[in-house]
């Protein structure tokens, strides 16, 4: 750490009350404590009080230590969106000692197998729309136990019914499956209700989450955040946000999904802590049906991206509802532009104060303070936290000099899961953990981003490493070589344009974009495709993905 007075280390307020948790369900059993009646969650109608989580979870965590052969620390992955059943199993799971695997459920089998194998999970709660995957991949994984849930399974007779019949048979979203051994959710939580339990203490250091990330090798790796990652980071939020919140008494819109880190720890379990009520939305890209939602509801608060506030500002519903009682935006998971800040702020009255964070960082490193909102900026460290840049030596950088952000504070993971050489390559032997971001320290203790130092694609939030869409579109039998690189967009903030060397001149845009589809998440298969007869490469043949990058945005 440099003592030179122009090199910096920003340093967020001291963080009080860590040493009162050793784990998430400590926290979790004071928030029900003290919210008991409070309503804690709310998806499509139906609304779980703190009682409910506690009697629903604790029902899950009776039937996953009786029924099955789990054990402490043994890996659950949970593929579900926003959905009740959600919050139910990860409490439940974290109350058995179980780690918590988060996964997408628009995963393709491909990347369903490698995180079930990379993570070693040994169960799964899997809605049944996707349950036919499984089915597929069930074999290369060490999965033992699986838990099946139909989308409104924890809704009442008879609308439970109801929107499942419509579901499966009327939208036809559920192709047939076997999974013998399966289990129904319902049947879970109705066996488990006639079992004891008995929630298994962790300790600080214990894992909770694996959650996980792309990697500069185009594979996703596991970040291994612990009860303390998790339980520093919920309370570097209250530290951060909580002036502006009373506790048990808002209800915040949660559109994003809460697998993913940004609003697993926001939602689930910052929100959960200050016993506020969670709305969460199953299908955010139905405008229609989002907008007829947020008509019922008074809203107080909504966790959104710049992506989603675009869309909504367009629309003429969302224009007209009701923010008068709108206080808190809050803007993660990609850069904030201005124009959207500015419309936001235009149509519903409220500012929007952005963060940043990273999975490796559970994930909240700054926020802007709500009374002194900064835009173009991510901020300053929230509690407990430390930031500097550092040039490509290592060397500290002087104050309003790009370089590369590093971060040092509680809520660090651990490391990769099973990559020790990719952790020591992120995480120095001071604990400083390198973004790979490039920023500007502002002289008024702001952070500024200016810059990418990896080869990542951010598209609505989500990373998209280039190796990883290289890797399938090499399997095509007429493709050469291709490179992937980010371009800017004004929805999505950036999108994937494909370049591609093809020895078939027959070969179309459109049959390439359908192979890819096969293999990859639809937000990884590139929006744009041209062809080359040659990429610019490095004397030693690497290509130059930069180059491309910084072609005028007309190719595109």
């Amino acid at each position: 750490m440099s003592e030179h007075a122009n090199a910096p280390v920003l340093q967020g307020p001291a963080l009080e009350g860590l040493d009162q948790y050793d784990s998430v369900t400590d926290v979790f059993h004071a928030a029900v404590g003290r919210f008991k009646t409070k309503p804690a969650f709310s998806c499509m109608g139906r609304t779980l009080t703190f009682d409910d989580l506690d009697r629903l979870s604790g029902d899950f965590a009776a039937w996953l230590q009786h029924e099955t052969n789990l054990e402490p620390g043994d890996r659950i992955a949970i593929q579900l969106p926003n959905l009740l059943q959600f919050p139910v199993a990860v409490f439940g799971a974290l109350r058995a000692g179980l780690v918590v695997v988060n996964t997408n459920p628009l995963y393709t089998e491909r990347e369903m197998a490698h995180q079930f194998k990379d993570s070693g999970a040994k169960a799964i709660v899997i809605l049944a729309n996707m349950a036919d995957k499984l089915e597929r991949i069930l074999d290369k994984t060490d999965i033992q136990h699986v838990v099946v849930t139909q989308i409104a399974d924890l809704h009442g007779f008879p609308k439970r019914l109801l929107i499942n019949a419509a579901v499966k048979y009327v939208k036809k979203m559920v192709p047939s499956y076997s999974l013998p051994g399966a289990v129904s959710m319902r049947d879970a939580l109705g066996k488990g209700a006639s079992l004891n339990h008995r929630d298994i203490q962790r300790s600080p250091h214990d894992l909770a989450a694996l959650q996980y990330t792309g990697g500069t090798t185009g594979m996703p790796k596991g970040a291994m955040l612990t009860h303390e990652n998790l339980i520093a980071n919920m309370l570097q939020a209250r530290t951060a946000i909580g002036a502006n919140l009373s506790d048990g008494e808002e209800l915040i819109i949660a559109p994003l999904p809460v697998y993913h880190i940004y609003t697993f720890t926001v939602n689930c379990l910052f929100l959960m802590e200050t016993g506020n009520h969670s709305v969460l939305i199953t299908n955010p890209r139905d405008l229609d049906g989002f907008i007829k939602e947020l008509k019922k509801l008074p809203f107080t608060g909504f966790i959104g991206l710049n992506t989603l506030f675009n869309a909504l500002c367009n629309r003429d519903d969302f224009r007209q509802l009701d923010f008068s009682k709108l206080h808190l935006t809050i803007s993660g998971g990609m850069a904030l532009t201005r124009p959207a800040a500015k419309r936001w702020e235009e149509v519903t009255g409220c500012p929007i104060a952005e963060g940043y964070g990273l999975t490796e960082t559970s994930p909240i490193v700054s926020f802007n303070p709500t009374d002194a909102i900064q835009l173009g900026t991510i901020g300053k460290p929230v509690a407990g936290t430390a930031v500097k840049v550092v040039d490509a030596d290592n060397n500290d950088v002087a104050l309003g000099e790009p370089g590369e952000l590093c971060v040092k504070g509680p809520q660090v993971m651990k490391g990769y899961w099973q990559r020790e050489e990719e952790t020591a390559a992120s995480v120095d032997a001071e604990g400083w953990f390198h973004t790979g971001d490039i920023a500007v320290l502002q002289d008024d203790g702001y952070i500024r981003i200016v810059d990418r130092k990896k080869d990542m694609i951010l598209v609505s939030g989500f990373n998209v490493y280039p190796n990883e869409v290289e890797d399938v579109v090499a399997a095509h039998p007429d493709v050469v070589e291709s490179a992937a690189v980010g371009v800017a967009d004004e929805n999505s903030g950036e999108a994937i344009k494909l370049f591609v060397v093809s020895k078939n001149p027959e070969l179309t845009a459109e049959s390439l974009r359908a192979w890819c589809k096969k293999e990859l998440t639809g937000y990884k298969v590139p929006r744009y495709i041209e062809f080359r007869d040659e990429l610019p490469k490095t004397n030693v043949g690497k290509v130059l993905r930069r180059q491309l990058r910084d072609e005028k945005p007309e190719s595109a």
